[in-house]
């Protein structure tokens, strides 16, 4: 009698016991590749993804550069990264919303699901949080583990390299969207990676004109690209009372909306400068220090909302980000500058830090 071999379950998929990771393996600077770090054993409410592709982000580059905020924070042996895209491959024995090969990002940030923050629709600011590629080993690898909770399916007309940036692009969506920008006028200060974004996601949330201000001639070129309709260099021989007197004639004495993401203080100060009365500041970007700041006439004397953003609204952030890309309006071709594999890691950061790559992308798994 011939024997039919038993049907394997498409549920079962072959995990080797090691992988690569990129990890902090000293207290000082840049990263190291291991070629046989341990695999992660999901939990029973966990997902193994395979990892597809990685973003590299501001954070980072700290990581990378170990600044003082790194040494402080960051466990020499973890794993870093926390943007991705990838398939999962193992599901942990409790889970229920989710199968093997499906193709998925993940929220970043692990709330505890438990206190007040978590259980009153602020779970992205809830106490012990635990921070993907910062508190507990990240996406650099070829594997990564995260509670089905955190787990985002990502739509198919969705492509991998900008799947694997939806983090910081959900930075963005949440600082325009708690900003209110449709019909406004708004000053974006810093455009960087997520102020670069913020721009195609407040020219596709309906802002009526859009001003940016940087130091970095390429930047401010791509800012022009991507919708704004002023693109200021803050370091002009003119200084910052040029440009806001400027900015202020074109407006109704000032912006409706200032996106602030430098963290850098002087930038901080001329964007409130430049906020009409009663306007509306949006925080996103973090000063490296504490500095002085003209809390009355900035906020007080001028009537300002101001609103702190952290994060991403879970899941509301990803909902509206979704929303945004099927659309066709959000521009993030020019953003995302270079694609790499993984073992050209080096490459990468160094791309970010001379300022020729914006948004850098490791292939891990192609």
């Amino acid at each position: 009698m011939t024997m039919i071999p038993a049907r394997v379950s498409p549920s079962v998929v072959a995990i080797p016991a090691t992988m690569r990771a990129l990890y902090k393996h000293h207290a000082g600077p840049e990263l190291k590749l291991d070629p046989v770090r341990v695999t992660p054993t999901p939990g029973p409410r966990d997902v193994l993804i395979k990892v597809s592709k990685v973003g590299l982000c501001g954070t980072d580059r700290h990581i990378w550069e170990w600044d003082a905020w790194a040494a402080s924070r960051i466990p020499v042996g973890i794993t870093t990264g926390h943007e991705f895209v990838g398939h999962i491959v193992k599901l942990g024995s409790a889970v229920s919303k989710y199968s093997v090969g499906q193709r998925v990002s993940a929220e970043g940030h692990i709330s505890p699901g438990t206190g007040f923050s978590a259980r009153t629709g602020a779970a992205h600011i809830a106490d012990g949080m635990v921070i993907l590629g910062v508190d507990r080993d990240g996406c650099f690898a070829d594997y990564v583990c995260v509670p089905e909770e955190n787990v985002w399916p990502v739509h198919p007309s969705i492509p991998d390299h900008v799947a694997a940036v939806l983090d910081p692009l959900g930075n963005a969506v949440h600082t325009v969207m708690e900003a209110g920008v449709s019909a406004q006028t708004v000053l974006v200060t810093g455009v960087g990676i997520i102020g670069l974004m913020a721009v195609t996601v407040a020219k596709a949330a309906g802002a009526s004109r859009i001003f940016v201000t940087d130091v970095d001639p390429r930047r401010l070129a791509l800012a022009r690209k991507l919708g704004a309709v002023e693109a200021y260099n803050a370091r002009d021989a003119s200084g910052s009372a040029g440009w806001i007197e400027h900015l202020r004639a074109q407006t109704h004495s000032g912006v409706d909306v200032l996106i602030e993401m430098s963290g850098n203080p002087g930038a901080i100060s001329d964007g409130f400068s430049a906020l009409r009365p009663g306007g509306t500041a949006a925080l996103l970007g973090i000063p490296s220090k504490p500095f002085a700041f003209d809390l009355t006439n900035h906020v007080i004397f001028k009537g300002a909302k101001v609103l702190g953003i952290n994060g991403r609204k879970m899941f509301q952030t990803w909902y509206q980000m979704e929303a945004l890309l099927l659309s066709g309006r959000l521009e993030l071709e020019d953003i995302i500058t270079h694609q790499l594999p993984l073992d050209q890691f080096a490459k990468g950061f160094g791309l970010m830090q001379s300022g020729e790559g914006i948004k850098v992308v490791l292939d891990v798994n192609a």
